[in-house]
């Protein structure tokens, strides 16, 4: 990789393991494309908790970066190497089962119902009061913890969803167009929802480049992006990403201005509160275009998939609400919600 690369939007760089898989994974990811071991990853189908499993959650972490950008230093061809994608498929199996356990059952739904369905659904959401807390108690650490966290996916915000695209036609495509056209700032990097983020980070005094901060995220924040990823790649959960984007548009404007607040109550400036301010504004219009224009236009072309909308969203809701408990378990102790860094950098 030419030393040059910009590390804000190249290759991140490779984290260090977190079990015997993760290990084995990326020693071979270091050299030439070619055959994993035979049988990498069947101990998975055994982890009693797939998704605060650190070794699988990684795996999928790293087999899933193949498709994004890749990783800085580690050939291209990996991404379709076949022993790869049989090895992201034994871990994808159990994390798929959790998920599935962990949304729990869904009502039987008619197409013309699906978005009053998906607003029940979020109105039931009684997630822990991770937003209010931001609001209204966290110190400047445990904000940037938050954001620590959040970096992994709003550095590339809106690109899991991106895979809908070309599965997509008529309505509901064009309701995700305008969904993401917004996220990406209608093709002005300044108003990219990244780009935006990115600003909070630097003003947080944290390091801005594009996967910075994994070694420092534990499993469950690695799920909350494996879960995107896991949609966006699979063709015939398309139906559950969208679910999963309408489920984000619909619990974001509330907390996005209690995060803005809670920054503004420790000092920020304009600048550091505007991607959260954004949002507010962004997703209160696109909560109806998620809801019936791209979810409920789905569902008119395919009435099958309304089930799967459903368990896209209620699987988001579930594994935000897991991460929101994590993150304020560790507050309430009196420690970090962050993988320390002896930690980290004794598995590097």
């Amino acid at each position: 990789m030419p030393a040059t690369t910009d590390r804000r939007y190249g290759p991140a760089p490779l984290p260090g393991p977190r079990g015997p898989v993760s290990a084995a994974l990326l020693a071979a990811l270091r050299g030439a494309p070619g055959e994993l071991p035979a049988g990498l990853g069947d101990e998975f189908a055994a982890v009693a908790e797939p998704l605060t499993d650190e070794d699988l959650q990684l795996t999928l972490f790293l087999c899933y970066e193949l498709h994004y950008r890749g990783w800085r230093g580690v050939a291209d061809d990996w991404e379709w190497e076949p022993s790869l994608l049989a090895l992201r498929a034994r871990a994808e199996r159990p994390f798929e089962a959790a998920l599935r356990r962990l949304a729990g059952p869904l009502p039987a739904v008619l197409p013309a119902a699906l978005p009053g369905a998906l607003t029940d659904l979020v109105a039931a959401d009684d997630g822990p009061p991770l937003a209010a807390t931001l609001q209204r108690r966290a110190d400047l650490d445990q904000f940037r913890e938050f954001v620590t966290h959040r970096s992994v996916y709003h550095l590339r915000e809106a690109d899991p969803h991106s895979w809908a695209l070309p599965r997509l036609g008529g309505p509901a495509k064009a309701a995700l167009v305008e969904i993401q056209m917004d996220e990406y700032g209608n093709g002005r990097l300044d108003r990219m929802h990244a780009e935006l983020f990115r600003t909070t980070m630097d003003r947080l005094d944290l390091d801005t480049g594009y996967g910075a901060h994994l070694d420092r995220v534990p499993a469950v924040t690695l799920a909350t992006n494996n879960l995107m990823s896991l949609f966006g790649l699979h063709r015939r959960l398309r139906g559950a990403l969208l679910g999963h984007l309408a489920a984000y548009e619909m619990t974001s404007s509330l907390p996005n201005r209690r995060y803005g607040n809670g920054l503004r109550r420790l000092g920020h400036d304009a600048a550091a509160t505007r991607f959260y301010d954004e949002h507010v504004e962004a997703d209160a219009v696109h909560e109806q275009i998620a809801a019936y224009d791209l979810c409920g236009g789905l569902v008119r072309a395919e009435p099958a998939l309304a089930a799967d909308v459903l368990f896209g969203a209620a699987a988001a809701l579930a594994v935000d609400r897991l991460f929101a408990g994590h993150v304020l378990s560790a507050w309430s102790a009196g420690g970090s919600s962050l993988r320390s860094p002896d930690r980290a950098l004794a598995a590097a």
